[in-house]
């Protein structure tokens, strides 16, 4: 337990404010609520490590409970803690391979095809739940083929002609999953006037080693990650908000990481962009021809990192896009929580709500800053997710942005 967890828990006032918007206490009466497994449980586990009730696993680390805790105590980075140091899992291989994206995803990545294929069939999906765990009713994300980086390696050069750089933090879901996103950040980025050059040896954040106790990979991709930060001579953007809470904050309070350094360096992208814009470092020039309905949903991450309001602002300076901002939500999938059998349903019924919510503004897209979130809306509502960096690189007029930009030089 890092030491600025154990100091801070004292401050908690019982007010039971965490309780009121913890997701999953509404729809799981075995899960002790954010208070009992948090503040209250770290007496007990401070006098005896191996106290340890299983029932909070079933903590989402949503950070909801962090928001709104008025004594700003860092319940739900005690929850993870004690999940990390004292959590034992009945299906050890699902949660390794589950969380082990860098090398799942290169091996499915040259056959993503046939991997697609073969995990959107039902058979497959019985084999999978019946023998390691992971749900048959679970939408497993798709591959692509070539990566990310495979594709990047053709623009290389073209993009050292820039007089101003970047560094791009790409992370395994652009990689391996959706490097739509990465192209589409290429291309935002150049229109405004700078060169991208990928964060070199950058490895998975670790967001999902973390949750699924593999603490001794997760601290390897950390120093890792860290280290190649530390050495980025341009600032070092990434377009996903776990991601960026993972590195500016988990590393410190979950893996004892000094991440002020990074801190400087590291930056969600949308914050990035809104801020250049703001002190006139970036214009921008919209097509007139876009059109969209579309509604945002704030990630649990993005909330606790306070930086919603850089997409959304971002995202209403489009002029064709009708934009709804419904009330924030968790979404119930929590990372690689949704995917497992035991814990589908309760995802899928925390989820409800927001499915809802989204379906009743009638939009026909959803955008969010955050992967898992946008396998789960896409599943929970039948509608297509987009980042907001794909809706900005959609919406502007590339050449006159360029034109603009280029000017400033």
């Amino acid at each position: 337990m890092q030491e600025s967890l154990t100091s801070g828990f004292e401050q908690c006032m019982k007010c039971s404010i965490c309780t009121e918007v913890c997701p999953m206490m509404e729809v799981n009466p075995l899960y002790p609520g954010p208070k009992q497994a948090g503040p209250d449980a770290l007496r007990y586990r401070m006098l005896d490590s191996s106290f340890f009730d299983e029932n909070l696993k079933y903590c989402l680390n949503c950070k909801r409970c962090e928001v709104a805790c008025p004594s700003g105590v860092k319940i739900a980075d005690i929850i993870a803690s004690a999940k990390l140091e004292n959590a034992h899992s009945a299906h050890a291989l699902r949660d390794k391979m589950l969380a082990s994206t860098d090398f799942v995803g290169s091996l499915a990545s040259p056959f993503a095809p046939v991997v697609n294929g073969v995990l959107s069939l039902g058979i497959s999906k019985s084999l999978l739940d019946s023998t390691i765990g992971v749900s048959k009713h679970a939408s497993m994300p798709k591959y692509s083929s070539p990566k990310f980086v495979s594709w990047f390696k053709k623009q290389q050069a073209s993009q050292k002609s820039f007089g101003k750089q970047i560094q791009y933090f790409h992370g395994c879901y652009v990689n391996y999953n959706y490097p739509q996103l990465g192209k589409a950040f290429v291309s935002l980025m150049n229109a405004c006037g700078y060169g991208v050059s990928l964060l070199e040896k950058q490895k998975c954040c670790g967001v999902a080693l973390i949750a699924n106790g593999q603490k001794k990979q997760a601290l390897k991709n950390a120093d890792i990650n860290l280290q190649a930060i530390g050495k980025a001579n341009a600032p070092v953007l990434s377009t996903s908000s776990s991601c960026t809470l993972t590195i500016r904050e988990e590393y410190g309070q979950l893996l004892g990481k000094d991440t002020a350094p990074s801190k400087e360096k590291f930056h969600l992208a949308v914050k990035w962009l809104y801020e250049q814009w703001e002190k006139g470092a970036v214009k921008f020039a919209w097509r007139e021809d876009f059109k969209m309905k579309a509604a945002y949903h704030t990630p649990c991450h993005m909330q606790k990192l306070g930086y919603q309001y850089y997409s959304i602002e971002l995202l209403k300076m489009i002029p064709g896009l009708e934009l709804s901002v419904p009330e924030q939500q968790c979404c119930g999938i929590a990372g690689t929580f949704g995917f497992k059998k035991e814990y589908h349903e309760l995802s899928q019924k925390i989820g409800s709500k927001l499915f809802s919510s989204l379906k009743a503004t009638g939009c026909d897209y959803v955008i969010t800053d955050c992967e898992t979130c946008k396998w789960q809306i896409e599943a929970g509502c039948s509608l297509p997710v987009l980042n907001p960096i794909e809706v900005l690189a959609r919406a502007l007029d590339i050449e006159k942005t360029k034109i603009l930009n280029n000017n400033e030089e």
